[in-house]
C-alpha cells in the first residue's frame, strides 16, 4: 500500500491560514443595523450612533432627505476625528462645494479653515449656514434575527459639527439629524458603497418609546421579527421607488428624497372620487407620495383630504362610533369609548393606498387614528392645502410597526403592512 505524501508542519499552517484568508475574503458582507427609538413629546424617530475615539452615543433623527448628517458637538471629544480637506478627491466625491473660511468665528470641530463646505439648513427653519464637513469612525453592527453577532469600524463616515442651536426643535435626547437620502455622504449610501453591501436601506419604526426600539437596517436583509419565523425580506409587496427631487440647491444639507405612486385610495373597499391630477408625477419628479419620518403623521393634498374625512366618518357612524368636536390639526375625532380593540389597534375602518402595480397599503387603526385624550382619538391625517402639495406626504405614525424598505439599486419599495396583523411589532428590547 502506497505511503501518504509527508507534508511539513508549517506548509499545513500556512494552507490551513490561506484557506482560512480566502473565505473571509470572499464571505458575503453582513447587513448593518442601528437601534432607533420615538421621542413621544415630538412624534419623532431617532438613531443611535457610536462615533469616535473613544466612541460616544450619539442620538440623530432620521431624514430621509438629508444629505449630510450633522450633529451638536459642543460635548464632542474624539482623538480620531479630523476635517476633510477642500479640493481633495474625498471633498469631490460628497457632491459638495467650496471651502470653509473661519475669520468670522472660531475654529474648532466646527469651522477649521481650508474645510470642505457645505450648506447647512437649519430644522424646520429658513436659517442656513456654511460648515466645515468632517471624518470620524463610526462603531457598525451586524444582528442574527434580533441578536448583535459582530461589531466593526467604519473609519470615515462623515458629518458636520453644528453650534448647539442648530439642535433646537428636535427631541431632548437627539443630538442633530442622520442623513438618509440618496447622496453620496449620506449614511445610506456612503456605507453600502464602501463596504460593498446592496444599496438599500429598510426602517421598522416603534410605536412608542415604552414598548423597546425599532431598527435601521443598511444594506438589506434578513428580516426577522418574531414570532414570525420566515425573513420578511421575502413577502413584502412592491412598488416602484422614484426619487424625489430636493428642494434646496444641491451643495446643501437637503437631498434627494423618496417617492411612491399612488394611483387610488380606498376607505375599506369604497374608492374615494377626488379630481385624479392630484396624483400625477410631472416630467420633473415632483408630485406622487413622499415618504419621510420627519413627519409626525401624514398630510394629504386638500382634493384627498376632503374626501377621506368624508367617507371615513361615513363608515365609521355606520359602525356606532361617535363623532366629536375636531382637535387641531386633525379633519374628524371620535369618542373613544365607542371604539372597540381590534388586532391591529382601533378597529376601524381600513385606509388602502393602491400603488402602481396594483400593491395595496393598508394602514389600519393602530396608524390611522391619534388618540389625543383618554377619551378623545382623532383620524391622523392633516389637510396639506394645494400649493405646492403632490398628492401626500407620508409621516412616521403611518409607518409604524411596518416594515419598510427602500431598495435604491433596484428602485424598488417594499412594505409589509401592519405586523400587529401577525402578532408581531416593530419593538423590541
Amino acid at each position: 500500500m502506497a505511503t501518504p505524501p509527508f507534508i511539513p508542519l508549517f506548509l499545513f499552517g500556512f494552507i490551513f491560514a490561506s484557506a482560512i484568508s480566502l473565505a473571509t475574503a470572499t464571505a458575503k458582507p453582513a447587513p448593518l443595523v442601528f437601534p432607533v427609538e420615538k421621542d413621544n413629546s415630538t412624534n419623532r424617530y431617532y438613531a443611535t450612533l457610536q462615533l469616535g475615539t473613544p466612541p460616544a452615543a450619539m442620538n440623530a433623527v432620521l431624514d430621509l432627505t438629508g444629505q449630510f448628517t450633522w450633529l451638536d458637538c459642543s460635548a464632542y471629544k474624539s482623538s480620531s476625528f479630523h476635517h476633510i480637506p477642500c479640493n481633495s478627491s474625498r471633498c469631490d466625491v460628497t457632491g459638495a462645494g467650496g471651502c470653509v473660511d473661519c475669520s468670522y468665528g472660531p475654529g474648532g470641530t466646527t469651522c477649521t479653515n481650508g474645510t470642505c463646505g457645505v450648506i447647512l439648513v437649519k430644522f424646520f427653519s429658513d436659517m442656513m449656514t456654511s460648515i466645515g464637513l468632517g471624518e470620524d469612525v463610526l462603531v457598525l453592527h451586524s444582528r442574527k434575527r434580533n441578536k448583535y453577532t459582530s461589531k466593526s469600524k467604519f473609519q470615515q463616515f462623515p458629518f458636520t459639527c453644528a453650534e448647539s442651536y442648530w439642535a433646537e426643535n428636535l427631541p431632548e435626547s437627539a443630538k442633530g439629524m442622520v442623513a438618509l437620502a440618496r447622496n453620496p455622504s449620506s449614511l445610506a449610501t456612503k456605507l453600502p458603497k464602501q463596504l460593498n453591501l446592496p444599496h438599500k436601506f429598510a426602517l421598522c419604526l416603534p410605536s412608542s418609546s415604552r414598548s423597546g426600539h425599532g431598527n435601521l437596517y443598511v444594506g438589506g436583509g434578513p428580516y426577522a421579527k418574531p414570532p414570525i419565523k420566515q425573513d420578511l425580506a421575502k413577502s413584502l409587496l412592491r412598488t416602484q421607488l422614484l426619487i424625489s427631487p430636493g428642494t434646496i440647491a444641491p451643495v446643501s444639507s437637503e437631498g434627494d428624497g423618496y417617492t411612491i405612486n399612488v394611483t387610488a385610495v380606498k376607505v375599506d373597499s369604497a374608492s374615494l372620487t377626488f379630481n385624479s391630477s392630484v396624483l400625477k408625477i410631472d416630467k420633473d419628479g415632483f408630485g406622487g407620495a413622499t415618504i419621510n419620518p420627519l413627519n409626525p403623521f401624514t398630510s394629504l393634498h386638500s382634493e384627498i383630504f376632503t374626501p377621506l374625512v368624508k367617507e371615513f366618518t361615513k363608515k365609521a357612524k355606520s359602525r356606532k362610533i361617535k363623532q366629536v368636536m375636531t382637535v387641531a390639526p386633525f379633519g374628524a375625532c371620535f369618542d373613544a369609548k365607542t371604539v372597540k380593540s381590534g388586532v391591529a389597534g382601533p378597529d376601524v375602518p381600513a385606509i388602502v393606498l393602491v400603488l402602481h402595480g396594483g400593491a395595496q397599503w393598508r394602514i389600519e387603526g393602530a396608524n390611522s387614528m391619534v388618540r389625543v385624550s383618554k377619551d378623545v382619538m382623532c383620524l391622523g391625517f392633516s389637510d396639506g392645502g394645494t400649493y405646492g402639495m403632490g398628492a401626500m406626504a407620508i409621516g412616521g405614525h403611518q409607518m409604524e410597526d411596518n416594515l419598510v424598505e427602500f431598495d435604491v439599486g433596484s428602485s424598488t419599495f417594499g412594505f409589509s403592512n401592519s405586523l400587529l396583523l401577525l402578532n408581531s411589532s416593530c419593538s423590541h428590547s
